[in-house]
């Protein structure tokens, strides 16, 4: 095994390193602690928590790949549900293992009716993420012989139910912020198709979902599914590392998403394009503005990207047929994309952002995409977490599995006050 040098003072360590197949090496650190150091790394901007065989990215080459498959090839030959099995077991199914796969998930879809009364006593206002989280993690209550992580049998059942019945509740949250009633799951169409269904058909009218939609809709979850050990993902993982059970951890994955930094930025983004019609000013004038002040453009930069997001690139071909085919869906909003074109365009060739690797995310482009399905935007981060379920579903199971793994425990470098004696409160 290959070793790394680390000389700290007059003490010289051999590090073991772990060879990747593809990108940076691994310096295993983790016997500093014994001789009295640790790793000080905010933001674990250099810190890897784990070996995984799921998901490989090459932010310098817009290279973003699921069990090594490019994901350019998946959204152009597979389907969200097919990658779902990819993440979770590694190699694509046989037609027999898809088949029996998709009709388990599509055969649990429906949500008892305590459940569907549970969802119910959220108040119409509450934020989707809020009862998104909540319903999943009550799923562990309403099935309590899925949640025994050491039975294989009853982690298969909770990974289908939670792919199955997170699509459900979704639609529930949808349609009771519009006060609509829920309608129930049909198991003869497909799993994108019927959850447009949920969300949007007016119930005793025939519904038929645009095929355009659909397929865009698909791609976008397949581009969310996974996306290595990102702040949620990790999240996930170190909740499955206390053996905490699959639905908690996801739940815990959820709240993650749902701060603004991680998962709302495709909402921010639209807000934004908005921001800039409204102000009057030209999308070149709002630019340099922000560049003078020093203000964050949404939609622009990745922490791990230093290239163009190849999620982005998939985003805008389906933004552009949709806009192309569909023309009447965007009635009033071709302003918009025009503002988001001329902004990338600013991007890609202004110094100030190529300098700083500033280039178009996945954000850019996808609330435009939800917008013109039909959603609205305190939706938005909720589909994205549907679309993320596989993948964190895999980095458990693979957690799990890992027999490196211990229970998640960052380290610390202490820099407040030494010890000190209790001074009595009249003496203050």
């Amino acid at each position: 095994m290959s070793t790394a040098k680390l000389e700290v003072e007059s003490t010289a360590y051999n590090l073991p390193v772990v060879k990747a197949t593809c990108g940076p090496d691994g310096i295993v650190v983790s016997k500093l602690r014994n001789d009295g150091w640790v790793t000080l790394d905010p933001g674990f901007l250099t810190t890897a928590q784990c070996e995984s065989k799921i998901t490989f990215i090459d932010g310098h080459n817009s290279v973003l790949r699921y069990r090594g498959y490019p994901i350019s090839q998946l959204c152009e030959h597979s389907n969200f549900l097919e990658v779902a099995w990819l993440l979770q077991y590694g190699e694509l199914p046989t037609a027999a293992q898809y088949s029996k796969f998709r009709e388990n998930i599509l055969r649990k879809t429906v949500v008892g009716e305590e459940f569907r009364a549970f969802l119910g006593s959220f108040p119409r206002t509450s934020h989707p993420m809020s009862v998104l989280a909540s319903a999943v993690n009550a799923l562990a209550a309403y099935h309590p012989d899925t949640v025994d992580i050491n039975d294989p049998d009853q982690l298969n059942e909770a990974a289908a139910n939670i792919m199955a019945k997170v699509r459900t509740i979704v639609s529930h949250i949808h349609r009771r912020r519009r006060d609509e009633p829920m309608l129930y799951p049909d198991y003869l169409r497909g799993y994108v198709d019927d959850f447009l269904r949920m969300s949007f058909a007016v119930p005793y009218v025939k519904f038929e979902s645009d095929p355009l939609m659909v397929d865009a809709l698909d791609k976008l979850l397949i581009i969310h599914a996974d996306h290595e050990q990102n702040c949620s993902t990790s999240v996930v993982r170190i909740a499955g590392s206390a053996h905490a059970n699959l639905y908690s951890a996801v739940a815990a994955g959820i709240n993650a998403l749902s701060g603004p930094l991680h998962g709302g930025a495709n909402e921010a983004v639209l807000r934004q394009l908005e921001e800039i019609i409204e102000s009057g000013k030209s999308v070149r004038e709002f630019v340099e503005e922000a560049k003078k002040d020093g203000r964050r453009i949404s939609g622009l930069g990745h922490r791990v990207y230093k290239s163009y997001d190849p999620r982005a690139a998939i985003a805008k071909k389906y933004l552009k047929q949709i806009m192309e085919q569909r023309a009447d869906v965007f009635a009033g909003e071709q302003e918009l994309l025009d503002v988001a074109l001329e902004l990338e365009d600013i991007a890609l060739h202004d110094d100030y952002f190529v300098s700083r690797h500033l280039y178009p995310n996945v954000d850019f482009y996808t609330g435009l995409i939800y917008r013109a399905i039909g959603f609205d935007p305190q939706m938005f981060t909720t589909l994205f977490a549907l679309g993320r379920i596989p993948g964190w579903i895999a980095q458990y199971r693979e957690m799990l599995a890992d027999p490196a793994t211990k229970i998640g425990r960052p380290r610390q470098v202490y820099t407040g006050e030494p010890e000190r004696a209790y001074v009595p409160i009249d003496q203050r």
